[in-house]
């Protein structure tokens, strides 16, 4: 269903894509958007266990395109490095494909999930009481996104690969 990947010695192991996954700062998120177009958006996000957690308004392009599609992918570039004497740039990246459910009942134990999950990540300083102070104040106004991965790909430029410092 998923194509293999063109270069097959640039590809990463499972392992190694989900770290990347883990480790990333933010994403690309890319759905089927209005009269057919693509939409790809910058995002913060979270993973566990074969799942991407957004955070997210109730209303707006993004939510409307899930809810017109579940196909998504989501893409996050690890390492970057330009290396202009050679006219290319050495990296590693992932991209994640799935179905993307949109979680809006409180009730829903991904939802809360999903927000501990992006206020570990990003505020790890903040103490659990500001934390669901924080998720619980908003719970209502917002939703929280799912990405279920189906397949997930990691790829590394040749270079990174010989010299061996994936991080």
């Amino acid at each position: 269903m998923f194509r293999e990947m063109r270069r097959a010695k640039c590809e990463l192991s499972h392992d190694t894509a989900e770290k990347i996954l883990r480790e990333g700062l933010f994403g690309i998120l890319a759905v089927a958007g209005d009269e057919g177009y693509p939409y790809a958006v910058p995002i913060n996000y979270a993973y566990a266990d074969g799942k991407i957690y957004f955070h997210s308004a109730k209303v707006g392009h993004k939510i409307d395109a899930i809810k017109n599609n579940s196909k998504a992918s989501f893409c996050v570039v690890g390492q970057h490095e330009v290396v202009s004497e050679e006219f290319t740039s050495y990296y590693t990246s992932v991209i994640a494909f799935g179905k993307m459910k949109i979680v809006e009942d409180n009730a829903d134990p991904d939802k809360v999930l999903g927000l501990n999950l992006l206020a570990e990540k990003y505020s790890p300083a903040e103490s659990n009481e500001h934390r669901d102070k924080e998720i619980y104040g908003k719970l209502n106004a917002l939703v929280v996104p799912v990405l279920e991965i189906e397949h997930l790909t990691g790829k590394a430029a040749r270079e990174i690969i010989r010299r061996g410092d994936i991080k």
